[in-house]
């Protein structure tokens, strides 16, 4: 009988959580702006028409702070013009160097287009907008999924998840943000369900998709589904995360259902806004932190533990920072500046 024993050396983690807020807040800018370009169209006194402004505020906060994040997680600054000098197509990253420039300037000058009251000219950009939205989505999934050597990323599945959990932020962080615009921006009852309408839709895709992935998996044709069992079955730290991940989402679709009769009590769209916005959040933060935990080669689990600096928890609060910040800068600018375009008139 031979024993052969397998040392496998314990890596650092190649995806910092800065890569956690960039996927998480880049999620909410094309969902926003999916919303915001479709919303355009909408006829003027429409319930989907009361939803722009909003739109544009989330748009505006998420596609500022999104790329942020992305330079603080390429580890230095500098680093982003290599993708530029050595530009390599057949990689997304560097597809992203050009898609994500192309997408934060249609984003910034379909805002400005309505602040100034262009309607015309966001009609003739929102298709741009939209296209350009769902290049980000999808060269944000095809990036994970690109990872052959971890079956749990190379999977159609995630960048479908990255989508709709992206989109369901979108709609927790309209929630959240409305109650920031000046009070004639601010959505009415009726414009709320609607946005709730959306977010229970993005849910019921949800549950679809994960469902079509366990099918899937059990008559042997995922294989990222065989990891999940296999992680199911030998460590009880993801036993553990894969049932609050399913109590989760449960939480998630009766918050949605209960929105019907509860969506005007005092404090309710903030708590449901945060509840959609945390399980989008989680999700990546299980995809991108507790994955790179699972080794390529041998047995056990590499635990990560969060540093506090700025690769860390000082880093997440600084995004943190910068979104609160970036709230009161486009909520006060609204207040000082009046914008020509009327919430429900403008034609």
């Amino acid at each position: 009988m031979q024993i052969i024993e397998l040392l496998t050396p314990a890596y650092e983690a190649a995806w910092l959580p800065w890569a956690v807020q960039y996927f998480f807040l880049a999620g909410i800018a094309t969902g926003a702006a999916l919303l915001a370009a479709v919303c355009t169209f909408a006829p003027a006194c429409s319930q989907r028409r009361q939803l722009l402004p909003t739109a544009l505020f989330t748009l505006a906060v998420a596609v500022i702070a999104a790329p942020v994040s992305l330079l603080a997680d390429l580890h230095q600054p500098a680093r982003f013009w290599h993708f530029y000098a050595h530009f390599t197509p057949w990689s997304w990253m560097s597809l992203g160097a050009l898609l994500l420039p192309a997408f934060v300037g249609l984003s910034v000058a379909f805002i400005a287009a309505w602040w100034l009251g262009k309607t015309g000219w966001m009609r003739l950009l929102a298709p741009l907008l939209i296209l350009s939205a769902l290049s980000i989505t999808t060269y944000t999934g095809a990036e994970v999924m690109a990872v052959r050597s971890r079956p749990l990323w190379h999977t159609l599945w995630v960048p479908i998840n990255l989508a709709l959990t992206g989109w369901l932020a979108t709609v927790g962080a309209m929630f959240v943000l409305q109650r920031f615009l000046p009070t004639h921006l601010r959505p009415d009852a009726l414009a709320l369900q609607t946005l709730r309408a959306l977010g229970l839709g993005l849910a019921g895709m949800l549950v679809f998709a994960a469902v079509s992935w366990v099918l899937v998996g059990l008559v042997g044709h995922s294989p990222s589904f065989e990891a999940a069992v296999r992680l199911w079955q030998r460590f009880p730290v993801w036993r553990w995360g894969m049932v609050l991940s399913a109590l989760g989402g449960v939480v998630v679709l009766a918050a949605l259902l209960r929105g019907r009769q509860r969506l005007q009590a005092k404090g309710f769209t903030l708590v449901l806004g945060l509840l959609l916005m945390g399980s989008a959040w989680a999700f990546r933060w299980a995809l991108f932190m507790s994955v790179q935990g699972v080794p390529k080669f041998g047995a056990g689990l590499y635990l990560y533990h969060m540093p506090l600096g700025s690769d860390g928890l000082l880093g997440m609060l600084g995004v943190a920072g910068l979104v609160v910040a970036l709230v009161a800068l486009v909520s006060w600018a609204l207040e000082l500046f009046p914008t020509r375009s009327q919430p429900a008139q403008a034609a």
